[in-house]
């Protein structure tokens, strides 16, 4: 997969309103807490995660996907007309149908010619977005390209405590803690063929993906099985083997993408990772032998956004001078499935 004349012009975000450490947390979980005998900072330790933000009650996805669209169009200075395709490619959307991509196209005045539709795929929809409007720009069908996201965690997590309370057990702890490390933001991300800021611009060389979809069970996120009549949507992960398998997948993805890129690892100048927790992020960077001190995270204090974390992490990066221009940077994605997209992005 490579890209001759793909750019990303402009990476936004959205951060919710409020802030609810892991502390506020386990407040609610103290009678779970008091039969496991586990003491106030056990989520803390497990995950690295201080904070994370929630949207107000009842938030509409496409207005905050729309906001950080604004944001990414006025920073790319492509003009609106010029974008041919919107993508919208959260997990959580607005409703089945139609697609929550037509009420942000109208909210950013996208033209009426421009291709607009919804991709799901877990943690790595921003990253695949990317992929279909860089695909469409290389073919010369569209000139400018914009991805957007919107992410909220306060229901599942309510959900998932309830959850916690009610089994009152290791098990269910066991295989929903996972679920608390969520949190909530929006971002958008503009491609184009780099004729409107190309000095500004950052290339997109390329990357490479690959599947494991024989684990397609150990994270999901969907109807309560055990009381469907319920009506309410679950969500449980079997946390051991998502890493395990997750860092076996990421190894092979990593060496078809310096294979593909002609890259050593050496070329690398900096990653942002999926910001899932600290035992992810030192256990791939480690795996993949990449420098601790070349990567950027934000997870400590935003969660685990999906599809918003890498995008909104690599903004912030460069926002405060991480990432310099001419860097070689890796976008290393990770997602539920389990598939795995890694990009690499000559800042």
């Amino acid at each position: 997969m490579l890209y001759s004349k793909v750019y990303i012009d402009a990476i936004s975000y959205e951060l919710a309103q409020n802030v609810v450490t892991s502390y506020d947390i386990e407040k609610k979980l103290i009678p779970l807490y008091e039969k496991l005998h586990f003491k106030i900072g056990q989520l803390e330790a497990l995950t690295g995660i201080k904070e994370r933000r929630f949207w107000n009650k009842d938030v509409s996805m496409c207005d905050k996907a729309v906001k950080a669209g604004k944001k990414a169009i006025d920073q790319s200075n492509i003009p609106v007309e010029s974008i041919g395709m919107l993508i919208y490619a959260g997990v959580c959307r607005d409703n089945l149908e139609p697609a929550t991509a037509c009420a942000t196209a109208c909210g950013l005045n996208i033209k009426s010619d421009a291709e607009i539709f919804d991709v799901s795929n877990a943690c790595l929809g921003v990253l695949n977005g990317m992929i279909i409007i860089a695909n469409a720009i290389e073919l010369g069908q569209i000139e400018a390209g914009i991805v957007t996201s919107c992410e909220s965690a306060r229901e599942i997590i309510d959900i998932t405590i309830q959850r916690m309370l009610n089994a009152n057990n290791m098990d269910m702890f066991k295989k929903t803690v996972a679920t608390l490390t969520g949190g909530s933001g929006a971002c958008a991300v503009v491609l184009s063929n780099g004729l409107f800021n190309k000095h500004k611009s950052h290339k997109l060389l390329g990357g490479a993906v690959k599947n494991a979809s024989e684990y397609n069970k150990l994270c999901w996120w969907g109807t309560d099985t055990e009381n469907p009549e319920s009506g309410v949507n679950v969500m449980e992960t079997d946390s051991v083997s998502v890493l395990k398998n997750g860092v076996n997948i990421g190894k092979e993805t990593f060496n078809k993408f310096k294979y593909e890129l002609n890259l050593s690892t050496d070329h690398i100048d900096k990653t942002i990772c999926h910001q899932v927790g600290s035992a992810h992020q030192k256990t791939i960077l480690s795996a993949l032998a990449l420098d601790y001190e070349k990567d950027y995270s934000t997870y400590q204090y935003l969660g685990n956004m999906g599809t918003v974390s890498l995008p909104l992490t690599a903004a912030i990066a460069a926002d405060r001078g991480f990432i310099k221009s001419d860097d070689l940077v890796g976008f290393l994605g990770i997602g539920s499935g389990l598939n795995c997209l890694m990009l690499g992005v000559k800042w």
